[in-house]
């Protein structure tokens, strides 16, 4: 029964995101959806963003373990990044009217920032990606009681986002995340109601936690604490900022204000969405302390699956299920287009002399399947978490993207010379320290090499004085 309601869900949501598809024309509305949505489905959309494989089942599974401490990565960083992409980035990306977040630095600087810049960014979708599918392929392995393997499973989940976003793009995208929001909310709200009264109700789960000190998040007063904990919060706080999905949810809005608006609240939100499922996992530990403890130690990521399964009735195991679907199918659609647009925009493109729009659209289907390919065999190779598959992937736009996105926007004095500094500052001292540093190193590696970026803009920079490469050009 919940396995034939499962299916009939993913059918439904093939449907709508193929009927999405009969609006794109062109690579705007591929890309971007035409900049033509409303706030709802912007704030929908930028809601989604993150709220997939590790906000129902990494986060929560992360925060029984070690507490609000070990998850302030993801949510505190990730929707501090879409409020201040909200308030600072959001205005100016959507009057510069551009395609891609790859664009701006073609723009800015020059090609070779550019190709360097996406390349991070793209890279960094492989893990977070995969993370989704590796959920899908949970998902259905659980509800059809081991009758699917996690690999089919995989497959099975990676082929069904793959046929509508293929197809509609950003239309899809948009339409499915407004449609799968409300399974989303009012599913997890549904699910919340019940687990607490089984725990004993929210007073009760909430000063267990506490007693248990998982409610602390700030670390001790010592250096060697605080440290790690600031390179873990910027590492998505900072490094999410520059990501394609980021850009395209915010440039699909019909106008400037609807753009900041809709990341503040899609921000706020996820914000709120959050703290569901870490209550959920951690009520589960109240409920069968057994059961689920030992579970913590195996597989940690099947504690809300289980809990609900063992603990709840069909009714709540349909909902529970279609809302970590909804979340992980409109996360994983978005992160799939975003890097197939990046590539073929500011990578491959620029290689073919003469490519008009219907070839570029062409171009960008061919290579989100073939970029959803490569991710899915690392989605079966890969036995690491999901919250640590999400969490790392980044690192590398941190490093990379960041100082020259930052700088290109609110330094006038930044210039060619010193974005290549900081790309070449902030990579090397990032995959030195990673390859070769001690790992009980205090400095996180990405903050290094954070730091080092900032400091080959700044030197870069100075050095070489007015950028020859923008003489004469007006402002960003």
């Amino acid at each position: 029964m919940l396995a034939g309601f499962v299916a009939l869900y993913l059918l439904c949501s093939v449907g709508i995101g193929l009927y999405a598809a009969t609006r794109v024309q062109n690579t705007k509305d591929f890309a971007v959806a035409g900049r033509s949505l409303p706030l709802p489905v912007v704030t929908a959309t930028v809601f989604a963003t993150w709220f997939g494989a590790e906000a129902v089942l990494g986060i929560s599974a992360t925060f029984v373990k070690e507490g609000l401490r070990g998850v302030v990565a993801d949510p505190f960083g990730s929707s501090l990044c879409l409020i201040l992409a909200g308030l600072f980035f959001a205005p100016r990306f959507y009057r510069m009217n551009l395609l891609t977040v790859g664009d701006f630095y073609r723009l800015r600087y020059n090609r070779t920032v550019e190709v360097w810049c996406t390349l991070a960014v793209v890279a960094s979708y492989f893990g977070w990606v995969a993370a989704q599918f590796k959920v899908l392929g949970l998902v259905l392995n659980v509800v059809t009681a081991g009758g699917i393997s996690q690999s089919l499973g995989m497959i099975a989940g990676a082929l069904v986002v793959l046929a509508y976003t293929t197809f509609g793009g950003m239309f899809s995208v948009a339409i499915l995340d407004f449609v799968q929001i409300t399974v989303i909310m009012g599913g997890l709200l549904y699910i919340g109601s019940i687990v607490s009264g089984l725990a004993g109700g929210v007073e009760t789960v909430i000063a267990h936690a506490a007693g248990a000190g998982k409610l602390d998040f700030f670390p001790p007063a010592s250096l060697n604490a605080w440290i790690p904990f600031l390179g873990a919060w910027v590492t998505m706080m900072f490094g999410s900022i520059p990501q394609q999905d980021v850009f395209q949810r915010i440039t699909s809005a019909k106008d400037e204000a609807t753009a900041v608006r809709g990341s503040l609240l899609g921000g706020l939100l996820y914000f709120g969405f959050c703290f569901i499922p870490m209550f959920l996992a951690y009520a589960a530990t109240l409920i069968d302390p057994a059961r689920f403890l030992a579970l913590l130690d195996t597989d940690s990521q099947l504690v809300l699956p289980t809990l609900i399964l063992e603990h709840t009735p069909l009714v709540a195991q349909i909902v529970f299920f279609g809302a970590v679907l909804s979340a992980v199918m409109s996360c994983s659609s978005a992160t799939l287009l975003a890097p197939s647009v990046a590539l073929s925009e500011n990578v491959f493109k620029p290689m073919i002399a003469r490519v008009n729009d219907a070839e570029l659209l062409r171009m960008m289907r061919v290579v989100l399947v073939g970029f959803a390919s490569v991710v899915l065999a690392i989605a079966l190779w890969s036995d690491a978490s999901i919250y640590t598959l999400v969490v790392n992937t980044y690192k590398v736009t941190l490093v990379v993207a960041f100082i020259p996105l930052l700088a290109g926007l609110y330094w006038p004095r930044a210039t060619t010379q010193g974005a290549l500094a900081a790309i070449a500052a902030g990579l090397i001292s990032w995959l030195a320290l990673e390859l070769i540093g001690p790992a009980d190193a205090v400095w996180p590696p990405q903050l290094v090499g954070l730091l080092a970026a900032a400091a080959g803009m700044v030197a870069g920079s100075w050095v070489t004085g007015r950028d020859p490469v923008r003489a004469g050009r007006e402002p960003l």
